[in-house]
């Protein structure tokens, strides 16, 4: 009997989130980890263009980082592949690296590139809260106000898509506010949609997406937003959900770090992806929490 009261516990604690009547009593007792928006087209923290920055800057250094490895793909790709030389150069000019060209440089962790590129380093640790599980914490460095802190990784599903049974016991799909779902659940039935769209869509020696958010070894270190937690009374919110649509001009070569596919390849919309970003300055040690709910 103990033991199916505590199973019953768990499910509830997974599925309490999509029961109506309960959401109804605890957004108005729990005024304080809601985040009100007046219009849907206000839901933004950062400009888009500053989202879109951060995620070229950042890719671009773990694409050089990688560059030993982007053979096959700048092989395509002569005009880019020139300008990433350049790039790399001035990379290891700066590193005391003296060959330019050699196979062997210097390799960072992708933890080290994000630290080196945007001043900080996120990661997976047990919750500061009690039963909650994983937790995603600032590891080293300082986040300013504003900052682009991590992605909620997954499968992206229109409306009309079919999810049941992937949401079946999964409390990581993400609602965005025009109905769009993203399954970050990185187990189960959820883990194989996402590997089979994501090698459905690879181009030769193009990824479309990155699937190592699927593994405990990170390509992209962003990709950890779907463990951050929800804010409490004693621990309020210092990241915000923001929804940014990747615009079609976004270098092919740096697709391979994006850690979202879209379910259904033959749609024309713009790839749906979501960043957390920061809403005060954070320091070295702090667990991420977040607003789940935004009452537009």
């Amino acid at each position: 009997a103990a033991a199916m009261l505590r199973e019953l516990r768990r499910r509830w604690g997974s599925y309490k989130y999509r029961f109506v009547p309960w959401l109804a009593l605890n957004l108005r007792r729990q005024r304080r980890t809601l985040r009100y928006v007046p219009e849907t087209s206000q839901d933004k923290i950062i400009a888009d263009e500053d989202v879109f920055e951060t995620l070229l800057k950042t890719f671009k250094a773990l694409f050089i980082n990688d560059f030993s490895r982007q053979a096959d793909i700048l092989a395509f790709l002569p005009e880019v592949k020139c300008q990433y030389v350049e790039l790399l150069t001035v990379e290891q000019k700066r590193s005391k690296v003296n060959s330019c060209t050699h196979p062997g440089q210097h390799v960072f962790s992708p933890e080290e590139v994000l630290f080196n590129t945007l001043g900080f380093t996120v990661g997976r640790d047990r919750s500061s809260l009690v039963s909650a599980g994983t937790g995603v914490f600032v590891t080293k460095g300082f986040v300013p106000k504003g900052t682009v802190v991590s992605m909620y990784p997954g499968t992206v599903y229109r409306k009309h898509e079919p999810i049941f049974f992937q949401s079946l016991g999964n409390p990581f799909i993400f609602r965005c506010i025009d109905g769009v779902l993203i399954d970050g659940n990185d187990k189960g039935l959820s883990r194989s949609v996402y590997r089979s769209c994501s090698r459905r869509d690879q181009l030769g020696p193009f990824q479309m997406s990155d699937e190592s958010w699927l593994t405990a070894t990170l390509q992209n270190p962003l990709a950890v937003g779907q463990y951050v937690n929800n804010c409490s009374h004693e621990k309020a919110a210092n990241v915000c959900y923001q929804e940014f649509d990747v615009p079609g001009h976004f270098p092919v070569e740096l697709k391979q770090y994006l850690p979202n596919i879209v379910y259904s390849h033959d749609i024309e919309s713009h790839l749906r992806c979501v960043v957390l970003v920061s809403l005060r300055d954070i320091k070295q040690g702090e667990e991420l929490f977040s607003n789940y709910y935004t009452v537009v």
